[in-house]
């Protein structure tokens, strides 16, 4: 009876750690070369549903105002689509929230019209407004966001800022300022 309480133990353990898969760690610079489309808004809806063409398959349809778009075609609304593999995904919508602010790091759509943040929830950041300046931090919690960043900006020969070259140097996990993180997008994304 110990055994299979391990057993379940394990099996929790294991499916708990999975929700929107484990995905080798990427750094900012990573990140934002894989990534399409770059935005900052807030979420006006996010949908469970099967996929219009493929209806086994549960798809979140999120809709968000768009108040910046880092890297991409600017545009004031983006809507997209993004499958669902995980039951509790499905249960809260990916926790797409209403009114939610996001910096979203958006990968390519697929033929199927499905794309996810890169690195899964690693190109996700929620946006934190307080009493100070506002922060971000995505779904790993920031771990390892600017690891190599610094010597990877040198290598290409770009120029990162003093804040961003200061999170570099820290390289600690936990909300980073707005202003830096977006500061960083821009100068790896060539929009500066």
């Amino acid at each position: 009876m110990a055994g299979l309480g391990f057993l379940v133990l394990i099996a929790w353990t294991f499916a708990s750690a999975q929700r929107g898969a484990l995905v080798a760690p990427r750094s900012i610079d990573q990140l934002t070369q894989e990534a399409v489309v770059i935005v900052r808004g807030h979420v006006v809806s996010a949908k469970v549903e099967p996929h219009p063409a493929l209806r086994n398959l549960t798809t979140v349809l999120v809709t968000m105002n768009i108040e910046e778009t880092l890297k991409g075609v600017p545009a004031k609304t983006l809507q997209f689509r993004q499958y669902l593999w995980d039951l509790r995904d499905q249960l809260d919508g990916a926790r797409y929230a209403k009114g939610e602010e996001l910096l979203l790091m958006l990968g390519p759509v697929s033929q199927y019209g499905l794309t996810s943040p890169v690195g899964l929830q690693q190109g996700r950041f929620r946006i934190i407004r307080g009493a100070a300046q506002p922060a971000a931090v995505n779904g790993n919690g920031n771990l390892r966001l600017f690891e190599a960043t610094a010597e990877r900006a040198q290598i290409r020969g770009l120029k990162l800022s003093p804040g961003v070259t200061a999170l570099a140097r820290q390289n600690h996990a936990g909300p980073v300022p707005l202003a830096d993180l977006e500061d960083a997008i821009r100068t790896f994304a060539g929009s500066r």
